[in-house]
């Protein structure tokens, strides 16, 4: 609770003088807070000026994740900005759920409330359930914000202590984060993952556990699917389903969205550098499906670690970068400064995997100047460190 104190009393913020005062706040910059702050406790309470001002800045924040016109009615916690399910991420999940006949589903750790926001928007009744008073209260007050109370029945409870048997489909995003800051173990989950997959396996109809993008492989259940979700090129979360397709890997790509299935192919053969190098997305990577992207664009890999693609075609896909590469060279820093400041290559983006060196490093050590652009990639080919050096293509 200690995190969620002061700038989140919603009793407050909830009355009409509170609701005044946020209005009154809402575009206030941090730079301005203090003296804001002095003029405003001339006339409210001290502590209605704290909270309505701490809440002004998390909705600022929150509005890279749900939009300024969400963000502007909602209530966050700063646990809740922290924590929440990315609006289109959230709305995405919420169509898969709809369009496997859905009606009513049970959000069991549902936070400040973003994904019942975007299950109820999809026409989905909806059981919020969070232990946390001040929760649950943000989650409540969100779907009255945003006109959903009638599809969304906020609960303050244990989720172990619910009764899920009169919903369709449960959804279960289980707390991943401690004191001492990110929890890697599933099993150390809030609730555990084991407690999670219990829970899906009673749903009628289908489930989905929202976990950590680097769960590794070997955990996903056996009846379950698994699909890795990025917005924007960002991995933002995997997702266990139950009840739609067990055993099935798949990378969705927001926006759109894209997904690429898994065929189960054999990891691509190594070749040596050809015209183009394609970066695949990373959630294709946490996917395990480079293969299916080396085999779309008759590629093959620069090294059998490193999931970077090379071929000599050019050929479309929605599922990587492709660069056509220019030069390729043993990794030698004074080579490759002299050959920029030869092209005149002032605008340096620097990727690296299998690398050591780090990008920032590497471009003090070059000190890149000039009109051009160019894009260097630190990494291994066939085990031996090199550099290769292109810029992106449109195909």
């Amino acid at each position: 609770m200690a995190d969620n104190e002061p700038v989140n009393d919603l009793a407050l913020l909830l009355t009409p003088e509170g609701r005044a005062l946020l209005e009154e706040v809402r575009d206030t910059d941090p730079a301005q807070e203090l003296a804001v702050a002095t003029r405003l406790r001339r006339e409210h309470p001290a502590e209605l000026v704290s909270a309505a001002l701490g809440q002004a800045r998390l909705r600022q924040r929150a509005a890279v994740k749900f939009g300024a016109e969400d963000a502007g009615r909602m209530f966050f916690t700063p646990n809740g900005v922290e924590q929440s399910t990315r609006a289109s991420v959230a709305a995405y999940r919420a169509r898969r759920f709809a369009d496997l006949g859905v009606a009513s589903v049970a959000d069991l750790c549902c936070g400040i409330g973003g994904d019942a926001i975007a299950l109820a928007r999809a026409g989905i009744r909806v059981l919020a359930v969070d232990r946390d008073p001040l929760t649950a209260a943000a989650a409540r007050a969100n779907a009255d914000a945003l006109g959903l109370a009638g599809l969304i029945e906020v609960r303050e409870a244990d989720v172990a202590e619910v009764d899920t048997a009169g919903y369709d489909a449960v959804f279960v995003d289980p707390a991943r984060r401690g004191g001492r800051g990110r929890i890697f173990d599933p099993e150390a989950y809030s609730p555990p993952l084991s407690w999670a997959v219990s829970a899906a396996r009673r749903a009628p109809r289908a489930a989905a556990l929202k976990i950590a993008p680097g769960v590794p492989h070997e955990a996903v259940p056996e009846d379950a699917g698994a699909e890795w979700i990025s917005d924007g090129g960002d991995v933002k979360e995997a997702v266990l389903w139950f009840g739609t397709e067990p055993g099935a890997v798949r990378a969705t790509l927001l926006p759109g969205p894209r997904t690429l299935l898994s065929r189960g192919l054999p990891d691509p053969d190594v070749r040596p550098p050809g015209r183009y190098l394609y970066e695949p997305d990373g959630a294709v990577i946490r996917a395990h499906l480079v293969a299916e992207v080396a085999d779309e664009v008759d590629g093959g890999l620069l090294d059998a670690t490193i999931a970077y693609v090379t071929s000599d075609a050019l050929r479309p896909t929605p599922y990587a970068t492709a660069y056509e590469i220019t030069d390729h060279l043993p990794f030698n820093v004074k080579k490759l400064k002299a050959l920029l400041r030869e092209r005149q290559v002032g605008n340096l983006t620097v990727k690296k995997r299998g690398s050591a060196v780090e990008p920032e490093e590497l471009r003090r050590k070059v000190k890149p100047q000039g009109p051009h652009a160019a894009t260097v990639f630190l990494t291994r080919v066939a085990g031996a460190p090199a550099m290769l050096i292109g810029h992106p293509v449109q195909v």
